[in-house]
């Protein structure tokens, strides 16, 4: 399903892949990926992944204006999480992704896109209705998924994900 993985190939670095969605434990993920990109001397993608809604022919309008809000409001949130990696390891670089479509179909589709994606960062929420949805879901598939994942509990702070990572 995957391509062979490449990132300690020449000309090639391995990057960490993290999904950035409106939950609280984002946050979590993105610090445990930006600092185990600055101390290996990797990069992070950003994916930001907007919903498709329904196009009926006579809304085209409204639904382009809507596209367009969505794709303004994931920037907002990939230039915010790209600010705070940066404030966390200053020598990584965080490349944006914008797909639309189903989360686990797009994750999917961009590993199998770039060779360099060595490991997807999730953070597992901290409430009592399980570790998320996302997290839920691939793990039906963990088996067949094509790279590591790494998830990040949501409660750890700061401190506990620097002496770890």
């Amino acid at each position: 399903m995957s391509n062979k993985r490449r990132s300690f190939e020449a000309g090639h670095k391995r990057k960490y892949l993290v999904v950035i969605d409106d939950t609280e434990e984002c946050e979590r993920a993105v610090y445990w990926a930006a600092k185990r990109a600055g101390r290996t001397q990797s990069q992070i993608v950003m994916l930001r992944v907007i919903e498709t809604a329904e196009r009926n022919q006579q809304w085209l309008g409204v639904a382009d204006i809507m596209q367009a809000e969505a794709m303004e409001a994931a920037n907002a949130v990939l230039d915010k999480f790209c600010k705070r990696s940066q404030a966390v390891a200053d020598n990584i670089a965080a490349d944006r992704v914008i797909r639309e479509g189903d989360t686990t179909e797009q994750i999917i589709k961009l590993i199998d896109e770039d060779a360099d994606i060595g490991i997807l960062v999730l953070a597992a929420s901290v409430g009592n209705e399980g570790p998320g949805p996302l997290i839920t879901n691939l793990a039906k598939t963990a088996g067949q998924f094509p790279i590591p994942v790494a998830i990040i509990p949501g409660h750890l702070s700061d401190d506990d994900i620097d002496a770890m990572s």
